[in-house]
């Protein structure tokens, strides 16, 4: 009916994937680490709505593209890079610490940035582009004529399991900084080494080879 078949293999190895660390999983534990619980929980969701994103691209064909064309994968590994670089920056140079310091007050982080932050890092990531048209397809029934619909409901799924487990993160994330950020000097060098974290990131990325 649906065109997806081996379901339940597909599920364990979607699970063994996402508890895998990568970009996605650091990213969410740099933002979750820096800047709290709430931020952490909207980098889940942004870089949930661009695996979304990315399944529809695989669904309508349009990943072919970046997987086939070397300078729509350029384009797409050097515009992350340069972003990722772009946010690591911003918290390195962030004067924030020294406002907190002075007005003893909480710092108010701008949740809908974070969450643009995150969607646009996940879509930017021309390796999670291929990903879905390599990975997906292999749980589809080859005579199945009608693929849209396995691949959203492949792609949700695989996003979903990803979701729970991300969100786990950035919640034992954001405790444990907590307790260490009480310090003012360590909250100052934990803020600088996430910005340190996500340059390193945007560069790992830039030197990404297409295979």
């Amino acid at each position: 009916m649906t065109g997806i078949i081996h379901f339940e293999t597909f599920l364990l190895a979607g699970i063994l994937l996402n508890i895998t660390p990568g970009n996605d999983t650091i990213f969410i534990l740099t933002r979750s680490i820096a800047q709290g619980k709430q931020a952490g929980i909207m980098s889940v969701f942004g870089i949930a709505t661009g695996s979304i994103i990315h399944t529809t691209f695989a669904a309508f064909g349009l990943s072919v593209v970046i997987s086939e064309s070397i300078v729509a994968f350029s384009i797409l590994k050097y515009a992350g890079a340069a972003y990722l670089v772009f946010i690591g920056y911003k918290m390195l140079v962030d004067p924030s610490h020294i406002e907190l310091k002075i007005q003893n007050k909480r710092r108010v982080v701008n949740l809908k940035q974070v969450y643009r932050d995150a969607m646009f890092t996940n879509l930017f990531n021309p390796k999670v582009a291929l990903f879905f048209i390599a990975f997906l397809p292999q749980f589809i029934d080859p005579a199945f004529r009608n693929t849209l619909l396995p691949f959203m409901l492949l792609g949700i799924s695989f996003t979903m399991t990803g979701t729970i487990w991300c969100l786990a993160l950035a919640n034992f994330a954001s405790l444990t900084a907590n307790k260490l950020k009480s310090n003012y000097k360590i909250s100052y060098y934990v803020n600088k080494t996430c910005g340190l974290v996500l340059i390193g990131l945007g560069l790992k990325l830039a030197l990404l080879q297409k295979k």
